[in-house]
Protein backbone atom coordinates (compact mmCIF):
# COMPACT_ATOMS: atom_id res chain seq x y z
CA UNK A 1 0.00 0.00 0.00
CA UNK A 2 1.56 2.96 -1.21
CA UNK A 3 2.75 5.88 1.11
CA UNK A 4 3.70 8.85 -0.56
CA UNK A 5 5.67 12.19 0.66
CA UNK A 6 4.00 14.99 -0.83
CA UNK A 7 4.15 18.97 -0.77
CA UNK A 8 0.89 21.12 -0.04
CA UNK A 9 0.84 24.27 -1.65
CA UNK A 10 -0.23 26.96 1.27
CA UNK A 11 -0.78 30.86 1.18
CA UNK A 12 2.27 30.24 4.20
CA UNK A 13 4.76 28.26 1.67
CA UNK A 14 4.88 24.55 1.07
CA UNK A 15 3.19 22.68 3.51
CA UNK A 16 4.59 18.70 3.50
CA UNK A 17 2.54 16.03 4.58
CA UNK A 18 2.25 12.70 3.83
CA UNK A 19 -0.41 10.43 1.92
CA UNK A 20 -1.63 6.62 2.37
CA UNK A 21 -4.02 4.60 -0.14
CA UNK A 22 -4.67 1.88 -1.62
CA UNK A 23 -2.77 0.48 -4.27
CA UNK A 24 -5.98 -0.64 -6.91
CA UNK A 25 -5.72 1.82 -8.92
CA UNK A 26 -9.63 3.17 -8.17
CA UNK A 27 -10.56 6.32 -6.95
CA UNK A 28 -11.27 6.13 -2.70
CA UNK A 29 -13.20 8.71 -0.31
CA UNK A 30 -10.93 11.24 0.82
CA UNK A 31 -10.00 11.84 4.80
CA UNK A 32 -8.00 14.75 6.50
CA UNK A 33 -5.98 13.72 9.61
CA UNK A 34 -4.34 15.81 11.51
CA UNK A 35 -2.19 14.65 13.87
CA UNK A 36 -1.38 15.35 17.43
CA UNK A 37 0.86 17.64 18.91
CA UNK A 38 3.75 15.44 18.34
CA UNK A 39 3.03 15.87 14.99
CA UNK A 40 4.20 13.31 11.73
CA UNK A 41 6.20 10.49 12.93
CA UNK A 42 5.63 6.49 12.52
CA UNK A 43 2.81 5.77 14.14
CA UNK A 44 0.77 8.34 12.34
CA UNK A 45 2.16 6.89 9.10
CA UNK A 46 0.76 3.30 10.84
CA UNK A 47 -2.25 5.10 11.63
CA UNK A 48 -3.21 6.93 8.04
CA UNK A 49 -1.49 3.13 6.60
CA UNK A 50 -4.59 1.45 8.79
CA UNK A 51 -7.25 3.91 7.73
CA UNK A 52 -6.47 3.69 4.19
CA UNK A 53 -6.10 -0.29 4.47
CA UNK A 54 -10.04 0.29 4.91
CA UNK A 55 -10.83 1.81 1.60
CA UNK A 56 -10.08 5.86 1.85
CA UNK A 57 -6.59 8.23 0.70
CA UNK A 58 -5.72 9.27 4.01
CA UNK A 59 -3.22 12.77 3.81
CA UNK A 60 -1.48 13.98 7.34
CA UNK A 61 0.04 17.22 6.76
CA UNK A 62 2.92 18.87 8.95
CA UNK A 63 0.85 21.23 10.47
CA UNK A 64 3.84 23.07 11.76
CA UNK A 65 5.31 23.46 8.06
CA UNK A 66 5.93 27.14 9.16
CA UNK A 67 8.93 25.91 11.53
CA UNK A 68 10.04 23.78 9.11
CA UNK A 69 9.46 20.07 8.11
CA UNK A 70 8.14 16.84 10.23
CA UNK A 71 9.54 16.22 12.74
CA UNK A 72 9.89 19.64 13.39
CA UNK A 73 11.66 19.10 17.07
CA UNK A 74 13.67 15.80 17.43
CA UNK A 75 11.57 13.01 19.18
CA UNK A 76 12.52 9.94 20.93
CA UNK A 77 11.27 6.83 19.64
CA UNK A 78 9.18 6.84 23.15
CA UNK A 79 7.54 9.81 24.44
CA UNK A 80 7.49 8.72 28.11
CA UNK A 81 6.34 10.66 30.67
CA UNK A 82 9.99 11.54 31.90
CA UNK A 83 10.82 13.19 28.57
CA UNK A 84 7.35 14.79 28.12
CA UNK A 85 7.58 17.89 29.89
CA UNK A 86 10.63 19.22 27.90
CA UNK A 87 9.33 17.70 24.93
CA UNK A 88 5.85 19.90 25.33
CA UNK A 89 7.99 22.98 26.46
CA UNK A 90 9.57 22.97 22.85
CA UNK A 91 5.98 22.20 20.95
CA UNK A 92 3.65 24.80 22.88
CA UNK A 93 5.12 28.59 21.18
CA UNK A 94 4.42 26.10 17.71
CA UNK A 95 0.61 25.14 18.89
CA UNK A 96 0.42 28.94 20.57
CA UNK A 97 1.63 30.19 17.13
CA UNK A 98 -0.72 28.09 15.06
CA UNK A 99 -4.02 30.63 15.18
CA UNK A 100 -7.31 29.93 14.23
CA UNK A 101 -6.61 32.18 11.06
CA UNK A 102 -3.65 30.17 10.24
CA UNK A 103 -6.18 26.99 10.62
CA UNK A 104 -8.24 28.12 8.48
CA UNK A 105 -6.29 29.42 5.98
CA UNK A 106 -4.57 25.66 5.95
CA UNK A 107 -7.60 23.75 5.75
CA UNK A 108 -8.52 25.26 2.68
CA UNK A 109 -5.34 24.49 1.00
CA UNK A 110 -5.47 21.25 2.27
CA UNK A 111 -8.84 20.16 0.96
CA UNK A 112 -8.42 21.71 -1.92
CA UNK A 113 -5.42 19.86 -2.69
CA UNK A 114 -7.07 16.41 -1.22
CA UNK A 115 -10.46 16.73 -3.31
CA UNK A 116 -7.89 17.12 -6.79
CA UNK A 117 -5.53 14.14 -6.16
CA UNK A 118 -6.71 11.65 -8.87
CA UNK A 119 -6.75 9.40 -6.57
CA UNK A 120 -9.30 10.46 -4.55
CA UNK A 121 -13.10 9.97 -5.53
CA UNK A 122 -15.49 12.81 -5.78
CA UNK A 123 -18.02 14.24 -3.57
CA UNK A 124 -17.32 15.14 0.61
CA UNK A 125 -14.47 13.98 2.84
CA UNK A 126 -14.23 13.39 6.16
CA UNK A 127 -11.81 14.76 8.95
CA UNK A 128 -10.26 13.27 11.69
CA UNK A 129 -7.68 14.11 14.45
CA UNK A 130 -5.62 13.30 17.64
CA UNK A 131 -5.53 16.10 20.38
CA UNK A 132 -5.04 19.49 19.28
CA UNK A 133 -5.75 17.99 15.67
CA UNK A 134 -9.15 17.10 17.09
CA UNK A 135 -9.80 20.77 17.70
CA UNK A 136 -8.46 21.54 14.22
CA UNK A 137 -10.67 18.92 12.46
CA UNK A 138 -13.82 20.51 14.37
CA UNK A 139 -12.43 23.89 12.96
CA UNK A 140 -12.20 22.64 9.46
CA UNK A 141 -15.20 20.62 9.42
CA UNK A 142 -17.52 24.04 10.76
CA UNK A 143 -16.06 26.14 8.16
CA UNK A 144 -16.54 23.74 5.33
CA UNK A 145 -20.26 22.47 5.67
CA UNK A 146 -20.33 21.51 1.80
CA UNK A 147 -17.50 19.11 1.86
CA UNK A 148 -16.87 17.75 4.95
CA UNK A 149 -19.97 14.76 5.74
CA UNK A 150 -18.08 13.12 8.84
CA UNK A 151 -15.64 14.93 11.07
CA UNK A 152 -13.88 13.17 14.23
CA UNK A 153 -12.11 14.08 17.35
CA UNK A 154 -9.92 11.44 20.05
CA UNK A 155 -8.84 12.45 22.94
CA UNK A 156 -9.17 16.93 21.44
CA UNK A 157 -10.31 20.03 22.86
CA UNK A 158 -13.12 19.92 21.20
CA UNK A 159 -15.20 22.85 22.80
CA UNK A 160 -12.55 24.87 23.38
CA UNK A 161 -14.07 27.69 20.89
CA UNK A 162 -17.79 27.44 22.55
CA UNK A 163 -20.69 26.06 21.25
CA UNK A 164 -20.78 28.82 18.92
CA UNK A 165 -18.30 26.73 16.57
CA UNK A 166 -20.50 23.31 17.51
CA UNK A 167 -23.23 25.13 15.93
CA UNK A 168 -22.00 25.37 12.77
CA UNK A 169 -21.27 21.74 12.31
CA UNK A 170 -23.25 20.01 9.52
CA UNK A 171 -21.28 16.61 9.52
CA UNK A 172 -21.84 13.82 11.22
CA UNK A 173 -19.43 13.68 14.65
CA UNK A 174 -17.92 11.64 16.66
CA UNK A 175 -16.21 12.49 19.49
CA UNK A 176 -14.01 9.90 21.87
CA UNK A 177 -12.99 11.66 25.35
CA UNK A 178 -10.29 10.68 27.84
CA UNK A 179 -11.56 9.90 30.86
CA UNK A 180 -9.13 12.01 32.70
CA UNK A 181 -9.94 14.52 30.41
CA UNK A 182 -13.62 14.94 30.70
CA UNK A 183 -15.87 14.66 33.64
CA UNK A 184 -19.43 12.84 33.13
CA UNK A 185 -20.89 16.57 34.05
CA UNK A 186 -18.73 18.19 31.44
CA UNK A 187 -19.86 15.56 28.64
CA UNK A 188 -23.06 16.61 29.34
CA UNK A 189 -22.94 20.13 28.73
CA UNK A 190 -21.05 19.44 25.55
CA UNK A 191 -23.60 16.55 24.20
CA UNK A 192 -26.35 19.09 25.20
CA UNK A 193 -25.00 21.54 23.05
CA UNK A 194 -24.76 19.51 20.22
CA UNK A 195 -28.02 18.40 20.28
CA UNK A 196 -29.10 21.72 20.90
CA UNK A 197 -27.42 22.68 17.27
CA UNK A 198 -28.54 19.46 15.82
CA UNK A 199 -25.74 18.11 15.36
CA UNK A 200 -25.95 13.88 14.52
CA UNK A 201 -23.23 13.00 16.86
CA UNK A 202 -21.96 10.57 18.88
CA UNK A 203 -19.76 11.78 22.18
CA UNK A 204 -18.47 9.48 24.52
CA UNK A 205 -16.07 8.91 27.56
CA UNK A 206 -13.53 5.98 26.65
CA UNK A 207 -13.17 3.69 29.95
CA UNK A 208 -10.08 4.08 31.53
CA UNK A 209 -8.02 6.24 29.68
CA UNK A 210 -5.94 9.38 29.83
CA UNK A 211 -5.17 12.02 27.24
CA UNK A 212 -3.38 10.42 23.82
CA UNK A 213 -4.60 6.93 24.47
CA UNK A 214 -4.54 6.24 21.13
CA UNK A 215 -0.98 6.75 20.50
CA UNK A 216 1.33 3.62 21.38
CA UNK A 217 4.48 5.75 21.26
CA UNK A 218 3.49 7.57 24.32
CA UNK A 219 2.75 5.95 27.90
CA UNK A 220 -0.66 7.39 27.62
CA UNK A 221 -1.68 4.63 25.13
CA UNK A 222 -4.41 2.27 25.94
CA UNK A 223 -4.98 -1.05 23.57
CA UNK A 224 -8.70 -0.76 24.37
CA UNK A 225 -8.91 2.67 23.74
CA UNK A 226 -7.72 2.61 20.29
CA UNK A 227 -9.49 -0.87 20.01
CA UNK A 228 -12.86 1.73 20.29
CA UNK A 229 -11.48 4.64 18.21
CA UNK A 230 -11.57 2.21 15.08
CA UNK A 231 -14.42 0.78 16.10
CA UNK A 232 -16.15 4.18 16.35
CA UNK A 233 -14.27 5.91 13.25
CA UNK A 234 -14.71 3.21 10.45
CA UNK A 235 -18.35 3.23 10.73
CA UNK A 236 -18.51 6.79 10.88
CA UNK A 237 -16.72 6.99 7.77
CA UNK A 238 -18.47 4.03 6.01
CA UNK A 239 -22.06 5.82 6.92
CA UNK A 240 -21.02 9.33 5.88
CA UNK A 241 -18.60 8.82 3.11
CA UNK A 242 -20.70 5.58 1.55
CA UNK A 243 -20.58 6.49 -2.55
CA UNK A 244 -18.06 8.91 -2.35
Amino acid sequence: MPVEMLQIPTADGQADAIAAFPDHGERHPGVLMYADGFGIRPVLRDMAHELARHGYYVLVPNIFHRHGPAPVIQLPEHIGEEVRPRVMARLMPLIEAHTAERVLSDADAYLGFLTTRPEVGAGPVAVTGYCIGGLLAVRTAAAHPGRVAAVAAFHGPVGADGPGLLSELTARVHFGHAEGDMTPEALGELNRALDAAGVDHTSEIYPGTVHGFTMPDTDAFSASGLKRHWDRLLPLLDSALAGG
